[in-house]
């Protein structure tokens, strides 16, 4: 816990829709914490940039300065050894960033808990620092249709990526609660204020 509020991780594979459970704890009263924002944040930070640059060159950045991303993403799923090198640079700037919004907060009585929407959750190790963890399910192909809907991936670039993270099974059978995320939306919500109402009554007990 954190200021006497609970930490409630989010994992699932991607396109599971995280990001839209989170936002339903949001409205039950959670502070939602993205790392896809944060990471974004850090890599408009000059010192970043200038380190990327000499890493991989021009060719990672638009013709307005911005780094682009997908470029950045070639070069890390092809090659580990980049990809941990660009996870060593980012993960303490963004694991900083949380913790600051996070004490922001902290005396907020509107804030009943703090959301962690964290892609890689268990692969970081933030698991462990989590009250609860949540593991939002949806079938294959819902997720294959999702990425190809909202970020133009086919179904091999889905793959190409999930297996480089622990196995989607592995990380359901380490998580405390599962949420469906299929049908209608407000069968997910119901869901989610269930499970938002027994994590915090857990909490409560502890304290």
């Amino acid at each position: 816990m954190f200021a006497g509020k609970p930490i409630i991780g989010l994992a699932g594979g991607i396109g599971s829709g995280k990001s839209f459970v989170a936002r339903l704890f949001a409205e039950l009263g959670g502070l939602v914490i993205c790392s896809d924002e944060q990471v974004h944040q850090a890599y408009q930070q000059d010192l970043v940039k200038a380190t990327l640059r000499t890493w991989w060159g021009d060719s990672i950045f638009a013709a307005d300065g911005s780094l682009d991303r997908r470029a950045v993403s070639k070069i890390v799923f092809a090659d580990p050894a980049q990809k941990q090198k660009l996870e060593a640079l980012i993960h303490p700037i963004v694991n900083e960033q949380r913790q600051e919004i996070m004490a922001a907060r902290a005396n907020d009585p509107a804030i009943l808990a703090y959301i962690w929407d964290i892609p890689l959750l268990f692969e970081a190790g933030l698991h462990r620092q989590c009250d609860a963890i949540i593991f939002v399910d949806a079938p294959l192909t819902v997720r294959q249709q999702r990425v190809k809907e909202n970020r133009g991936w086919s179904p091999e670039e889905l793959t190409q990526r999930e297996i480089l993270q622990m196995p989607l099974d592995k990380k359901r059978s380490i998580s405390d609660y599962t949420v469906s995320n299929v049908g209608e939306a407000h069968v997910v919500r119901e869901q989610a204020r269930d499970l938002f109402s027994r994590i915090l009554a857990g909490s409560q007990k502890e304290a």
